[in-house]
């Protein structure tokens, strides 16, 4: 898996870019990580990109970190992962120094206030974006299960109040007797 300097540039680059410009982190990274990484660059597939997500999600630690270690792995192994990771944990960290810096001018600042809620909104508008477009290809693909296991965790939650833990662990059980049910790829050929 060996790439030549311009490659490793450019993973740090794109990464870079989507930490930085990435407010609200968690979901909100992974509409643009496919446009970059599977639409525009091509390096990933769809599919690859969603269950990318879905382990980032539920290993523990910040999603977009999870992700990046995912993607920089799959695309270059560990000197792809390290680099991704450096790229994505470098913007907020440069960011958060200079916050702390000018902690009490940003604290006390009405206008501030007013930007981070308004950016709150985008966030939310952002992860139902997310949420509808992997519903839509779940759809495409007739993967009922996992559309199945969405609505009933988001009802779970929503109506009866279910603890997240038990629709979390729950949500494992079925992937994973999904996994076991159906043939690999490499059981198919």
């Amino acid at each position: 898996m060996k790439h030549h300097a311009g490659f490793y540039l450019k993973l740090f680059w794109y990464t870079f870019q989507l930490s930085a410009f990435t407010v609200g982190g968690g979901y909100v990274i992974v509409p643009m990580m496919k446009k970059q990484f599977v639409e525009k660059l091509g390096w990933l597939e769809e599919d690859e990109m969603l269950n990318f997500t879905a382990i980032a999600q539920s290993s523990p630690g910040a999603i977009a970190v999870n992700a990046s270690v995912l993607l920089g792995y799959h695309l270059a192994g560990i000197p792809g992962a390290l680099l991704t990771v450096f790229a994505t944990v470098l913007p907020p960290l440069i960011l958060l120094s200079v916050i702390a810096v000018g902690y009490k001018a940003f604290i006390g600042n009405e206008i501030i206030r007013n930007i981070l809620t308004g950016m709150q909104a985008g966030v939310c508008a952002v992860i139902i974006d997310v949420v509808i477009d992997m519903s839509r290809t779940m759809v495409k693909t007739k993967r009922i299960v996992p559309v199945l296991l969405m609505l009933g965790a988001f009802i779970a939650v929503a109506v009866f109040n279910v603890n997240v833990m038990y629709v979390i662990l729950t949500g494992a059980l079925v992937g994973f007797i999904s996994a076991m049910r159906k043939p690999g790829k490499e059981d198919k050929k």
